[in-house]
């Protein structure tokens, strides 16, 4: 078929949207007998209008999508949409509109620009987290949790946010404030459910040794979160009281340096220590205290503060007493919310102790150097190991041998013992919001008078959540919002009959993104979450991508909930992901990150109806390596533009000659060089994919129509069919980034298929070997010219031509040659003197 001298995207791009789906290309499945690829990006959460942010995330997961499609595996790539969650809820408070309406509406609008822009995905498995159908297994899932000791309930402190009008988790606490509305977070004490997350502490600590493909810096950030401790718990009694101060230490070899130990402000046995001369200092501590977030204690720069007790405590090796004090920076409910101090030995005690006089006390020297002066003259402390000194029985041992005696001592002696502890708190899940997963518990008085809670029976989920008028219930204030519905709220006893009272509170919708890639499996399975079989299959995502920020939320969670699959017998591995990419950021042209927090985003329908879809994928693409972050620019996006013109007008040049050319003889001269640009492009291109260097590939792309443009218009038979090959390559390598003009291309030169089922062909390995390479030439070690040989040329003939450079020639000129250095297929040097 002829085509059109013009590039007029607007012309090509619909007919071939339409016919991929038509004819279900991008189906997973069809190929049951080749290795699968499961290629996935996260799934987003519809609030407002799609950006060029987004685009740039799923683009990443299309490229390897269609590229392994070429390569012959069974590919999945599905979508689905996040649609559960608090901005729509708040949205809804702001605007009276149910947050269904605005998610439905969101949705529609995310899928029409997705449509737009060619992504290659399986919309027969979409599945949406607000629908009954899937979160029904949330509840499920709740329930297999719960029988197994991984759901429990609890009384504690919070963090509550003031704008968003509910609890949330340490990891969406951002420096005092809520990381979504960023309204103050203050503590708050109530009962919430939990999962027992910590049970797997370690298991996802080792697991990490086996993420050879994440990025460096994800795998860190979730081991200094999981933040495994090795140490001793150590009891410090309290004279004329029965209580015992229990301690947690790295450092218990530097246990006779102790000079003080610290409580917590809201520690149990503040009120019961503290004597009646310090008890209005102590009180008044405490309840400046409690007005003062953690996150504001503990910051980095926040002034160290504390008032002594009254009281002192035993110091279990030495016998001694040493004075009991509160600070803002210990934490209840971090460790054992005490701590002992020992001031020459670790930087913020020796802090406290210089500003309130308190005595230091050295007993840990270097094992090599200078000697530490005594500690009243120390300028700081010492926190490295060494050999302990001034410590009893244990002077003279390294300080990892010391720590091991003393470990087995207070074990021994019912004073302690070595402990294993993680920074990582169990996770708080509840939520006092109405657009989430209704947890499924009822509350009767009569067979559960504690309130424990009792599970509903599986048989009657899904929990729906209920009909409301927004204008009464969704107010942003008092009880949670379900607990306005007494409709919902009264309900029937499960053991009983009886009357009884649902849990009107919600869960985290981070539950939703821990195992929704499972689900795009088997979408409609109704004998559970999903179907055993397709996670046989298709488990573990070979590639996902996503934004590093979700490090130690959602990266975190989705491998424990993983685990707790595979406890189940749903999976068949530990981890749900082999390889993941995490993608930098799209800043608008005022070089803040693109949103509608600033106002600077990009709609893709904007680049779209002006350039063309193809135009915006290649130019988000090509702006830079994926992980790194790019500012928009109006006028590249024209300079990707103007190389799709060049590229079509390339096309439609030669089609008159050389569409379905033919030749059977060699190829030499000109049609050898056609071949040989050719083939090297279709090398460089794949495997600058392999290795996520989309930015390179594209480049290869532009060298490579370049070079087809200096060579001309084909002549010969030879040099026609040439071209006709380097057409078709061409169509091959434009795919995964710009697929529609690579069809139209395809099509116009005979292909009779799409390009993604075409296949992605073999380079000849006899055409991508250069003729001629570079020699780096040297004179006593210092570069003086570079010269090109043929790539089978000898010492003798590399020799000669260095030679006969006048750059070389002016180096050597009136000294004498004393030796000759040949590095094959590298570099020459001519050392003289």
């Amino acid at each position: 078929m002829a085509m059109n001298e013009r590039y007029e995207p607007q012309a090509i791009e619909q007919k071939w949207q339409t016919r991929w789906d038509e004819a279900g290309v991008f189906r997973a499945g069809k190929r049951p007998g080749a290795p699968k690829k499961y290629i996935l990006e996260m799934l987003p959460y519809p609030s407002g209008q799609m950006h060029m942010g987004h685009v740039r995330n799923y683009l990443i997961g299309d490229v390897y999508a269609r590229y392994f499609q070429m390569r012959g595996y069974d590919v999945l790539h599905p979508m689905g949409w996040d649609a559960l969650g608090l901005p729509a809820e708040n949205a809804a408070i702001k605007d009276g509109v149910h947050p269904a309406v605005r998610t439905r509406e969101n949705i529609d609008s995310f899928k029409k620009e997705m449509g737009t822009l060619g992504y290659s995905y399986d919309w027969s498995r979409e599945v949406n987290t607000s629908d009954p159908e899937y979160y029904r297994w949330n509840q499920w899932f709740f329930i297999q949790m719960l029988q197994r000791g991984l759901v429990f309930r609890r009384f504690s402190k919070v963090n509550w946010c003031t704008g968003c009008h509910t609890v949330i988790a340490n990891e969406q606490v951002k420096d005092g404030t809520c990381e979504r509305c960023e309204s103050p977070v203050v503590d708050r004490e109530q009962p919430e459910w939990a999962f027992r997350i910590t049970q797997y502490s370690q298991a996802l600590l080792d697991g990490l040794d086996e993420l050879k493909e994440w990025p460096e810096r994800i795998t860190s950030m979730q081991r200094n979160w999981i933040g495994r401790s090795e140490g001793v718990e150590a009891d410090f009694n309290v004279p004329g009281s029965e209580a015992r101060i229990r301690v947690f230490t790295t450092r218990i070899d530097t246990i006779y340096g102790c000079t003080y130990v610290v409580l917590a402000p809201d520690h149990k046995l503040v009120a019961q220590l503290t004597t009646p001369a310090q008890r209005a200092e102590v009180d008044a501590f405490v309840k400046r205290m409690a007005a003062t977030s953690k996150t504001d204690r503990t910051a980095e720069g926040v002034t160290k503060e504390g008032v002594f007790t009254g009281a002192h405590a035993i110091n279990p090796f030495t016998g001694q007493p040493v004075p009991i004090w509160i600070a803002n920076f210990v934490l209840s409910d971090y460790g054992t919310g005490a701590v002992m101090s020992v001031p020459a030995h670790d930087e913020r005690d020796f802090d406290f102790a210089r500003k309130y006089a308190l005595p230091i006390k050295v007993v840990v020297q270097p094992a090599a150097g200078d000697k530490l002066p005594p500690g009243d003259a120390l300028e700081k402390a010492y926190t490295e190991d060494g050999v302990l000194v001034d410590s009893g029985e244990y002077s003279g041992l390294p300080s990892a041998e010391a720590r091991k005696k003393m470990g087995e001592k207070l074990r021994a002696e019912g004073r302690g013992e070595p402990k294993v502890t993680y920074r990582q708190k169990d996770w708080g899940f509840s939520r006092q919001r109405y657009w989430g997963t209704p947890i499924p518990i009822v509350y009767c008085e009569k067979c559960d008078p504690e309130r424990k809670g009792q599970p509903v029976p599986l048989e009657q989920l899904p929990v729906r959540l209920p009909e409301i008028d927004t204008q009464t219930v969704l107010t942003g204030k008092g009880e949670p919002p379900l607990a306005k519905v007494p409709s919902w709220v009264n309900t029937t006893c499960p053991t009983c009959k009886g009357p009884a009272r649902r849990e009107t509170e919600t869960m985290d919708t981070f539950v939703d993104s821990c195992w929704y890639f499972a689900r795009y499996l088997s979408p409609h399975y109704n004998e559970g979450p999903f179907d055993p079989k397709e996670a046989q299959r298709w488990l573990p995502v070979d590639v996902y991508v996503g934004g590093p920020e979700h490090a130690v939320m959602h990266l975190l969670y989705f491998r424990f909930w993983f685990r707790v699959m595979k406890l189940l017998g749903l999976v068949p591995v530990d981890e749900p992901v082999k390889r993941l990419i995490t993608q930098g950021i799209v800043n608008g042209a005022d070089g803040r990150k693109m949103g509608k927090r600033y106002g600077n985003g990009v709609a893709p329908s904007s680049i779209v109806q002006k350039y063309g879809a193809d135009t915006a994928r290649t130019y988000v693409l090509f702006a830079g390596p994926p992980e790194r972050d790019f500012d928009w620019s109006h006028e590249q996006v024209e300079g990707v533009f103007r190389f799709l013109k060049r590229v079509w007008t390339l096309a439609s040049t030669h089609h008159a000659v050389a569409a379905g050319a033919t030749h059977a003889g060699t190829y030499e001269g000109k049609a050898l060089e056609i071949r040989r640009a050719a083939h090297k492009a279709l090398k460089r291109v794949g495997e600058a994919i392999e290795r996520l260097s989309f930015n390179t590939a594209i480049a290869g792309i532009m060298e490579y129509v370049n070079a087809l443009y200096a060579l001309g218009t084909p002549e010969t038979p030879a040099e026609k069919a040439a071209m006709a090959e380097a057409m078709r390559f061409l169509s091959v390598v434009l795919t995964p980034f710009a697929p529609h003009v690579a069809e139209e291309i395809a099509e116009s030169y005979g292909a009779k298929d799409f390009t993604v089922t075409q296949g992605w062909p073999e380079f000849d390995p006899a055409l991508v070997v250069d003729d001629v390479i570079p020699y780096a030439v040297q004179v006593n070690g210092k570069l003086r010219a570079e010269i090109r040989v043929p790539v089978d040329a000898a010492e003798a003939d590399v020799r000669a031509l260095a030679e006969a450079d006048e750059r070389v020639q002016a180096a050597m000129a009136g000294k004498t040659l004393r030796k000759f250095v040949f590095v094959p297929k590298r570099l020459v040097n001519f050392v003289v003197g």
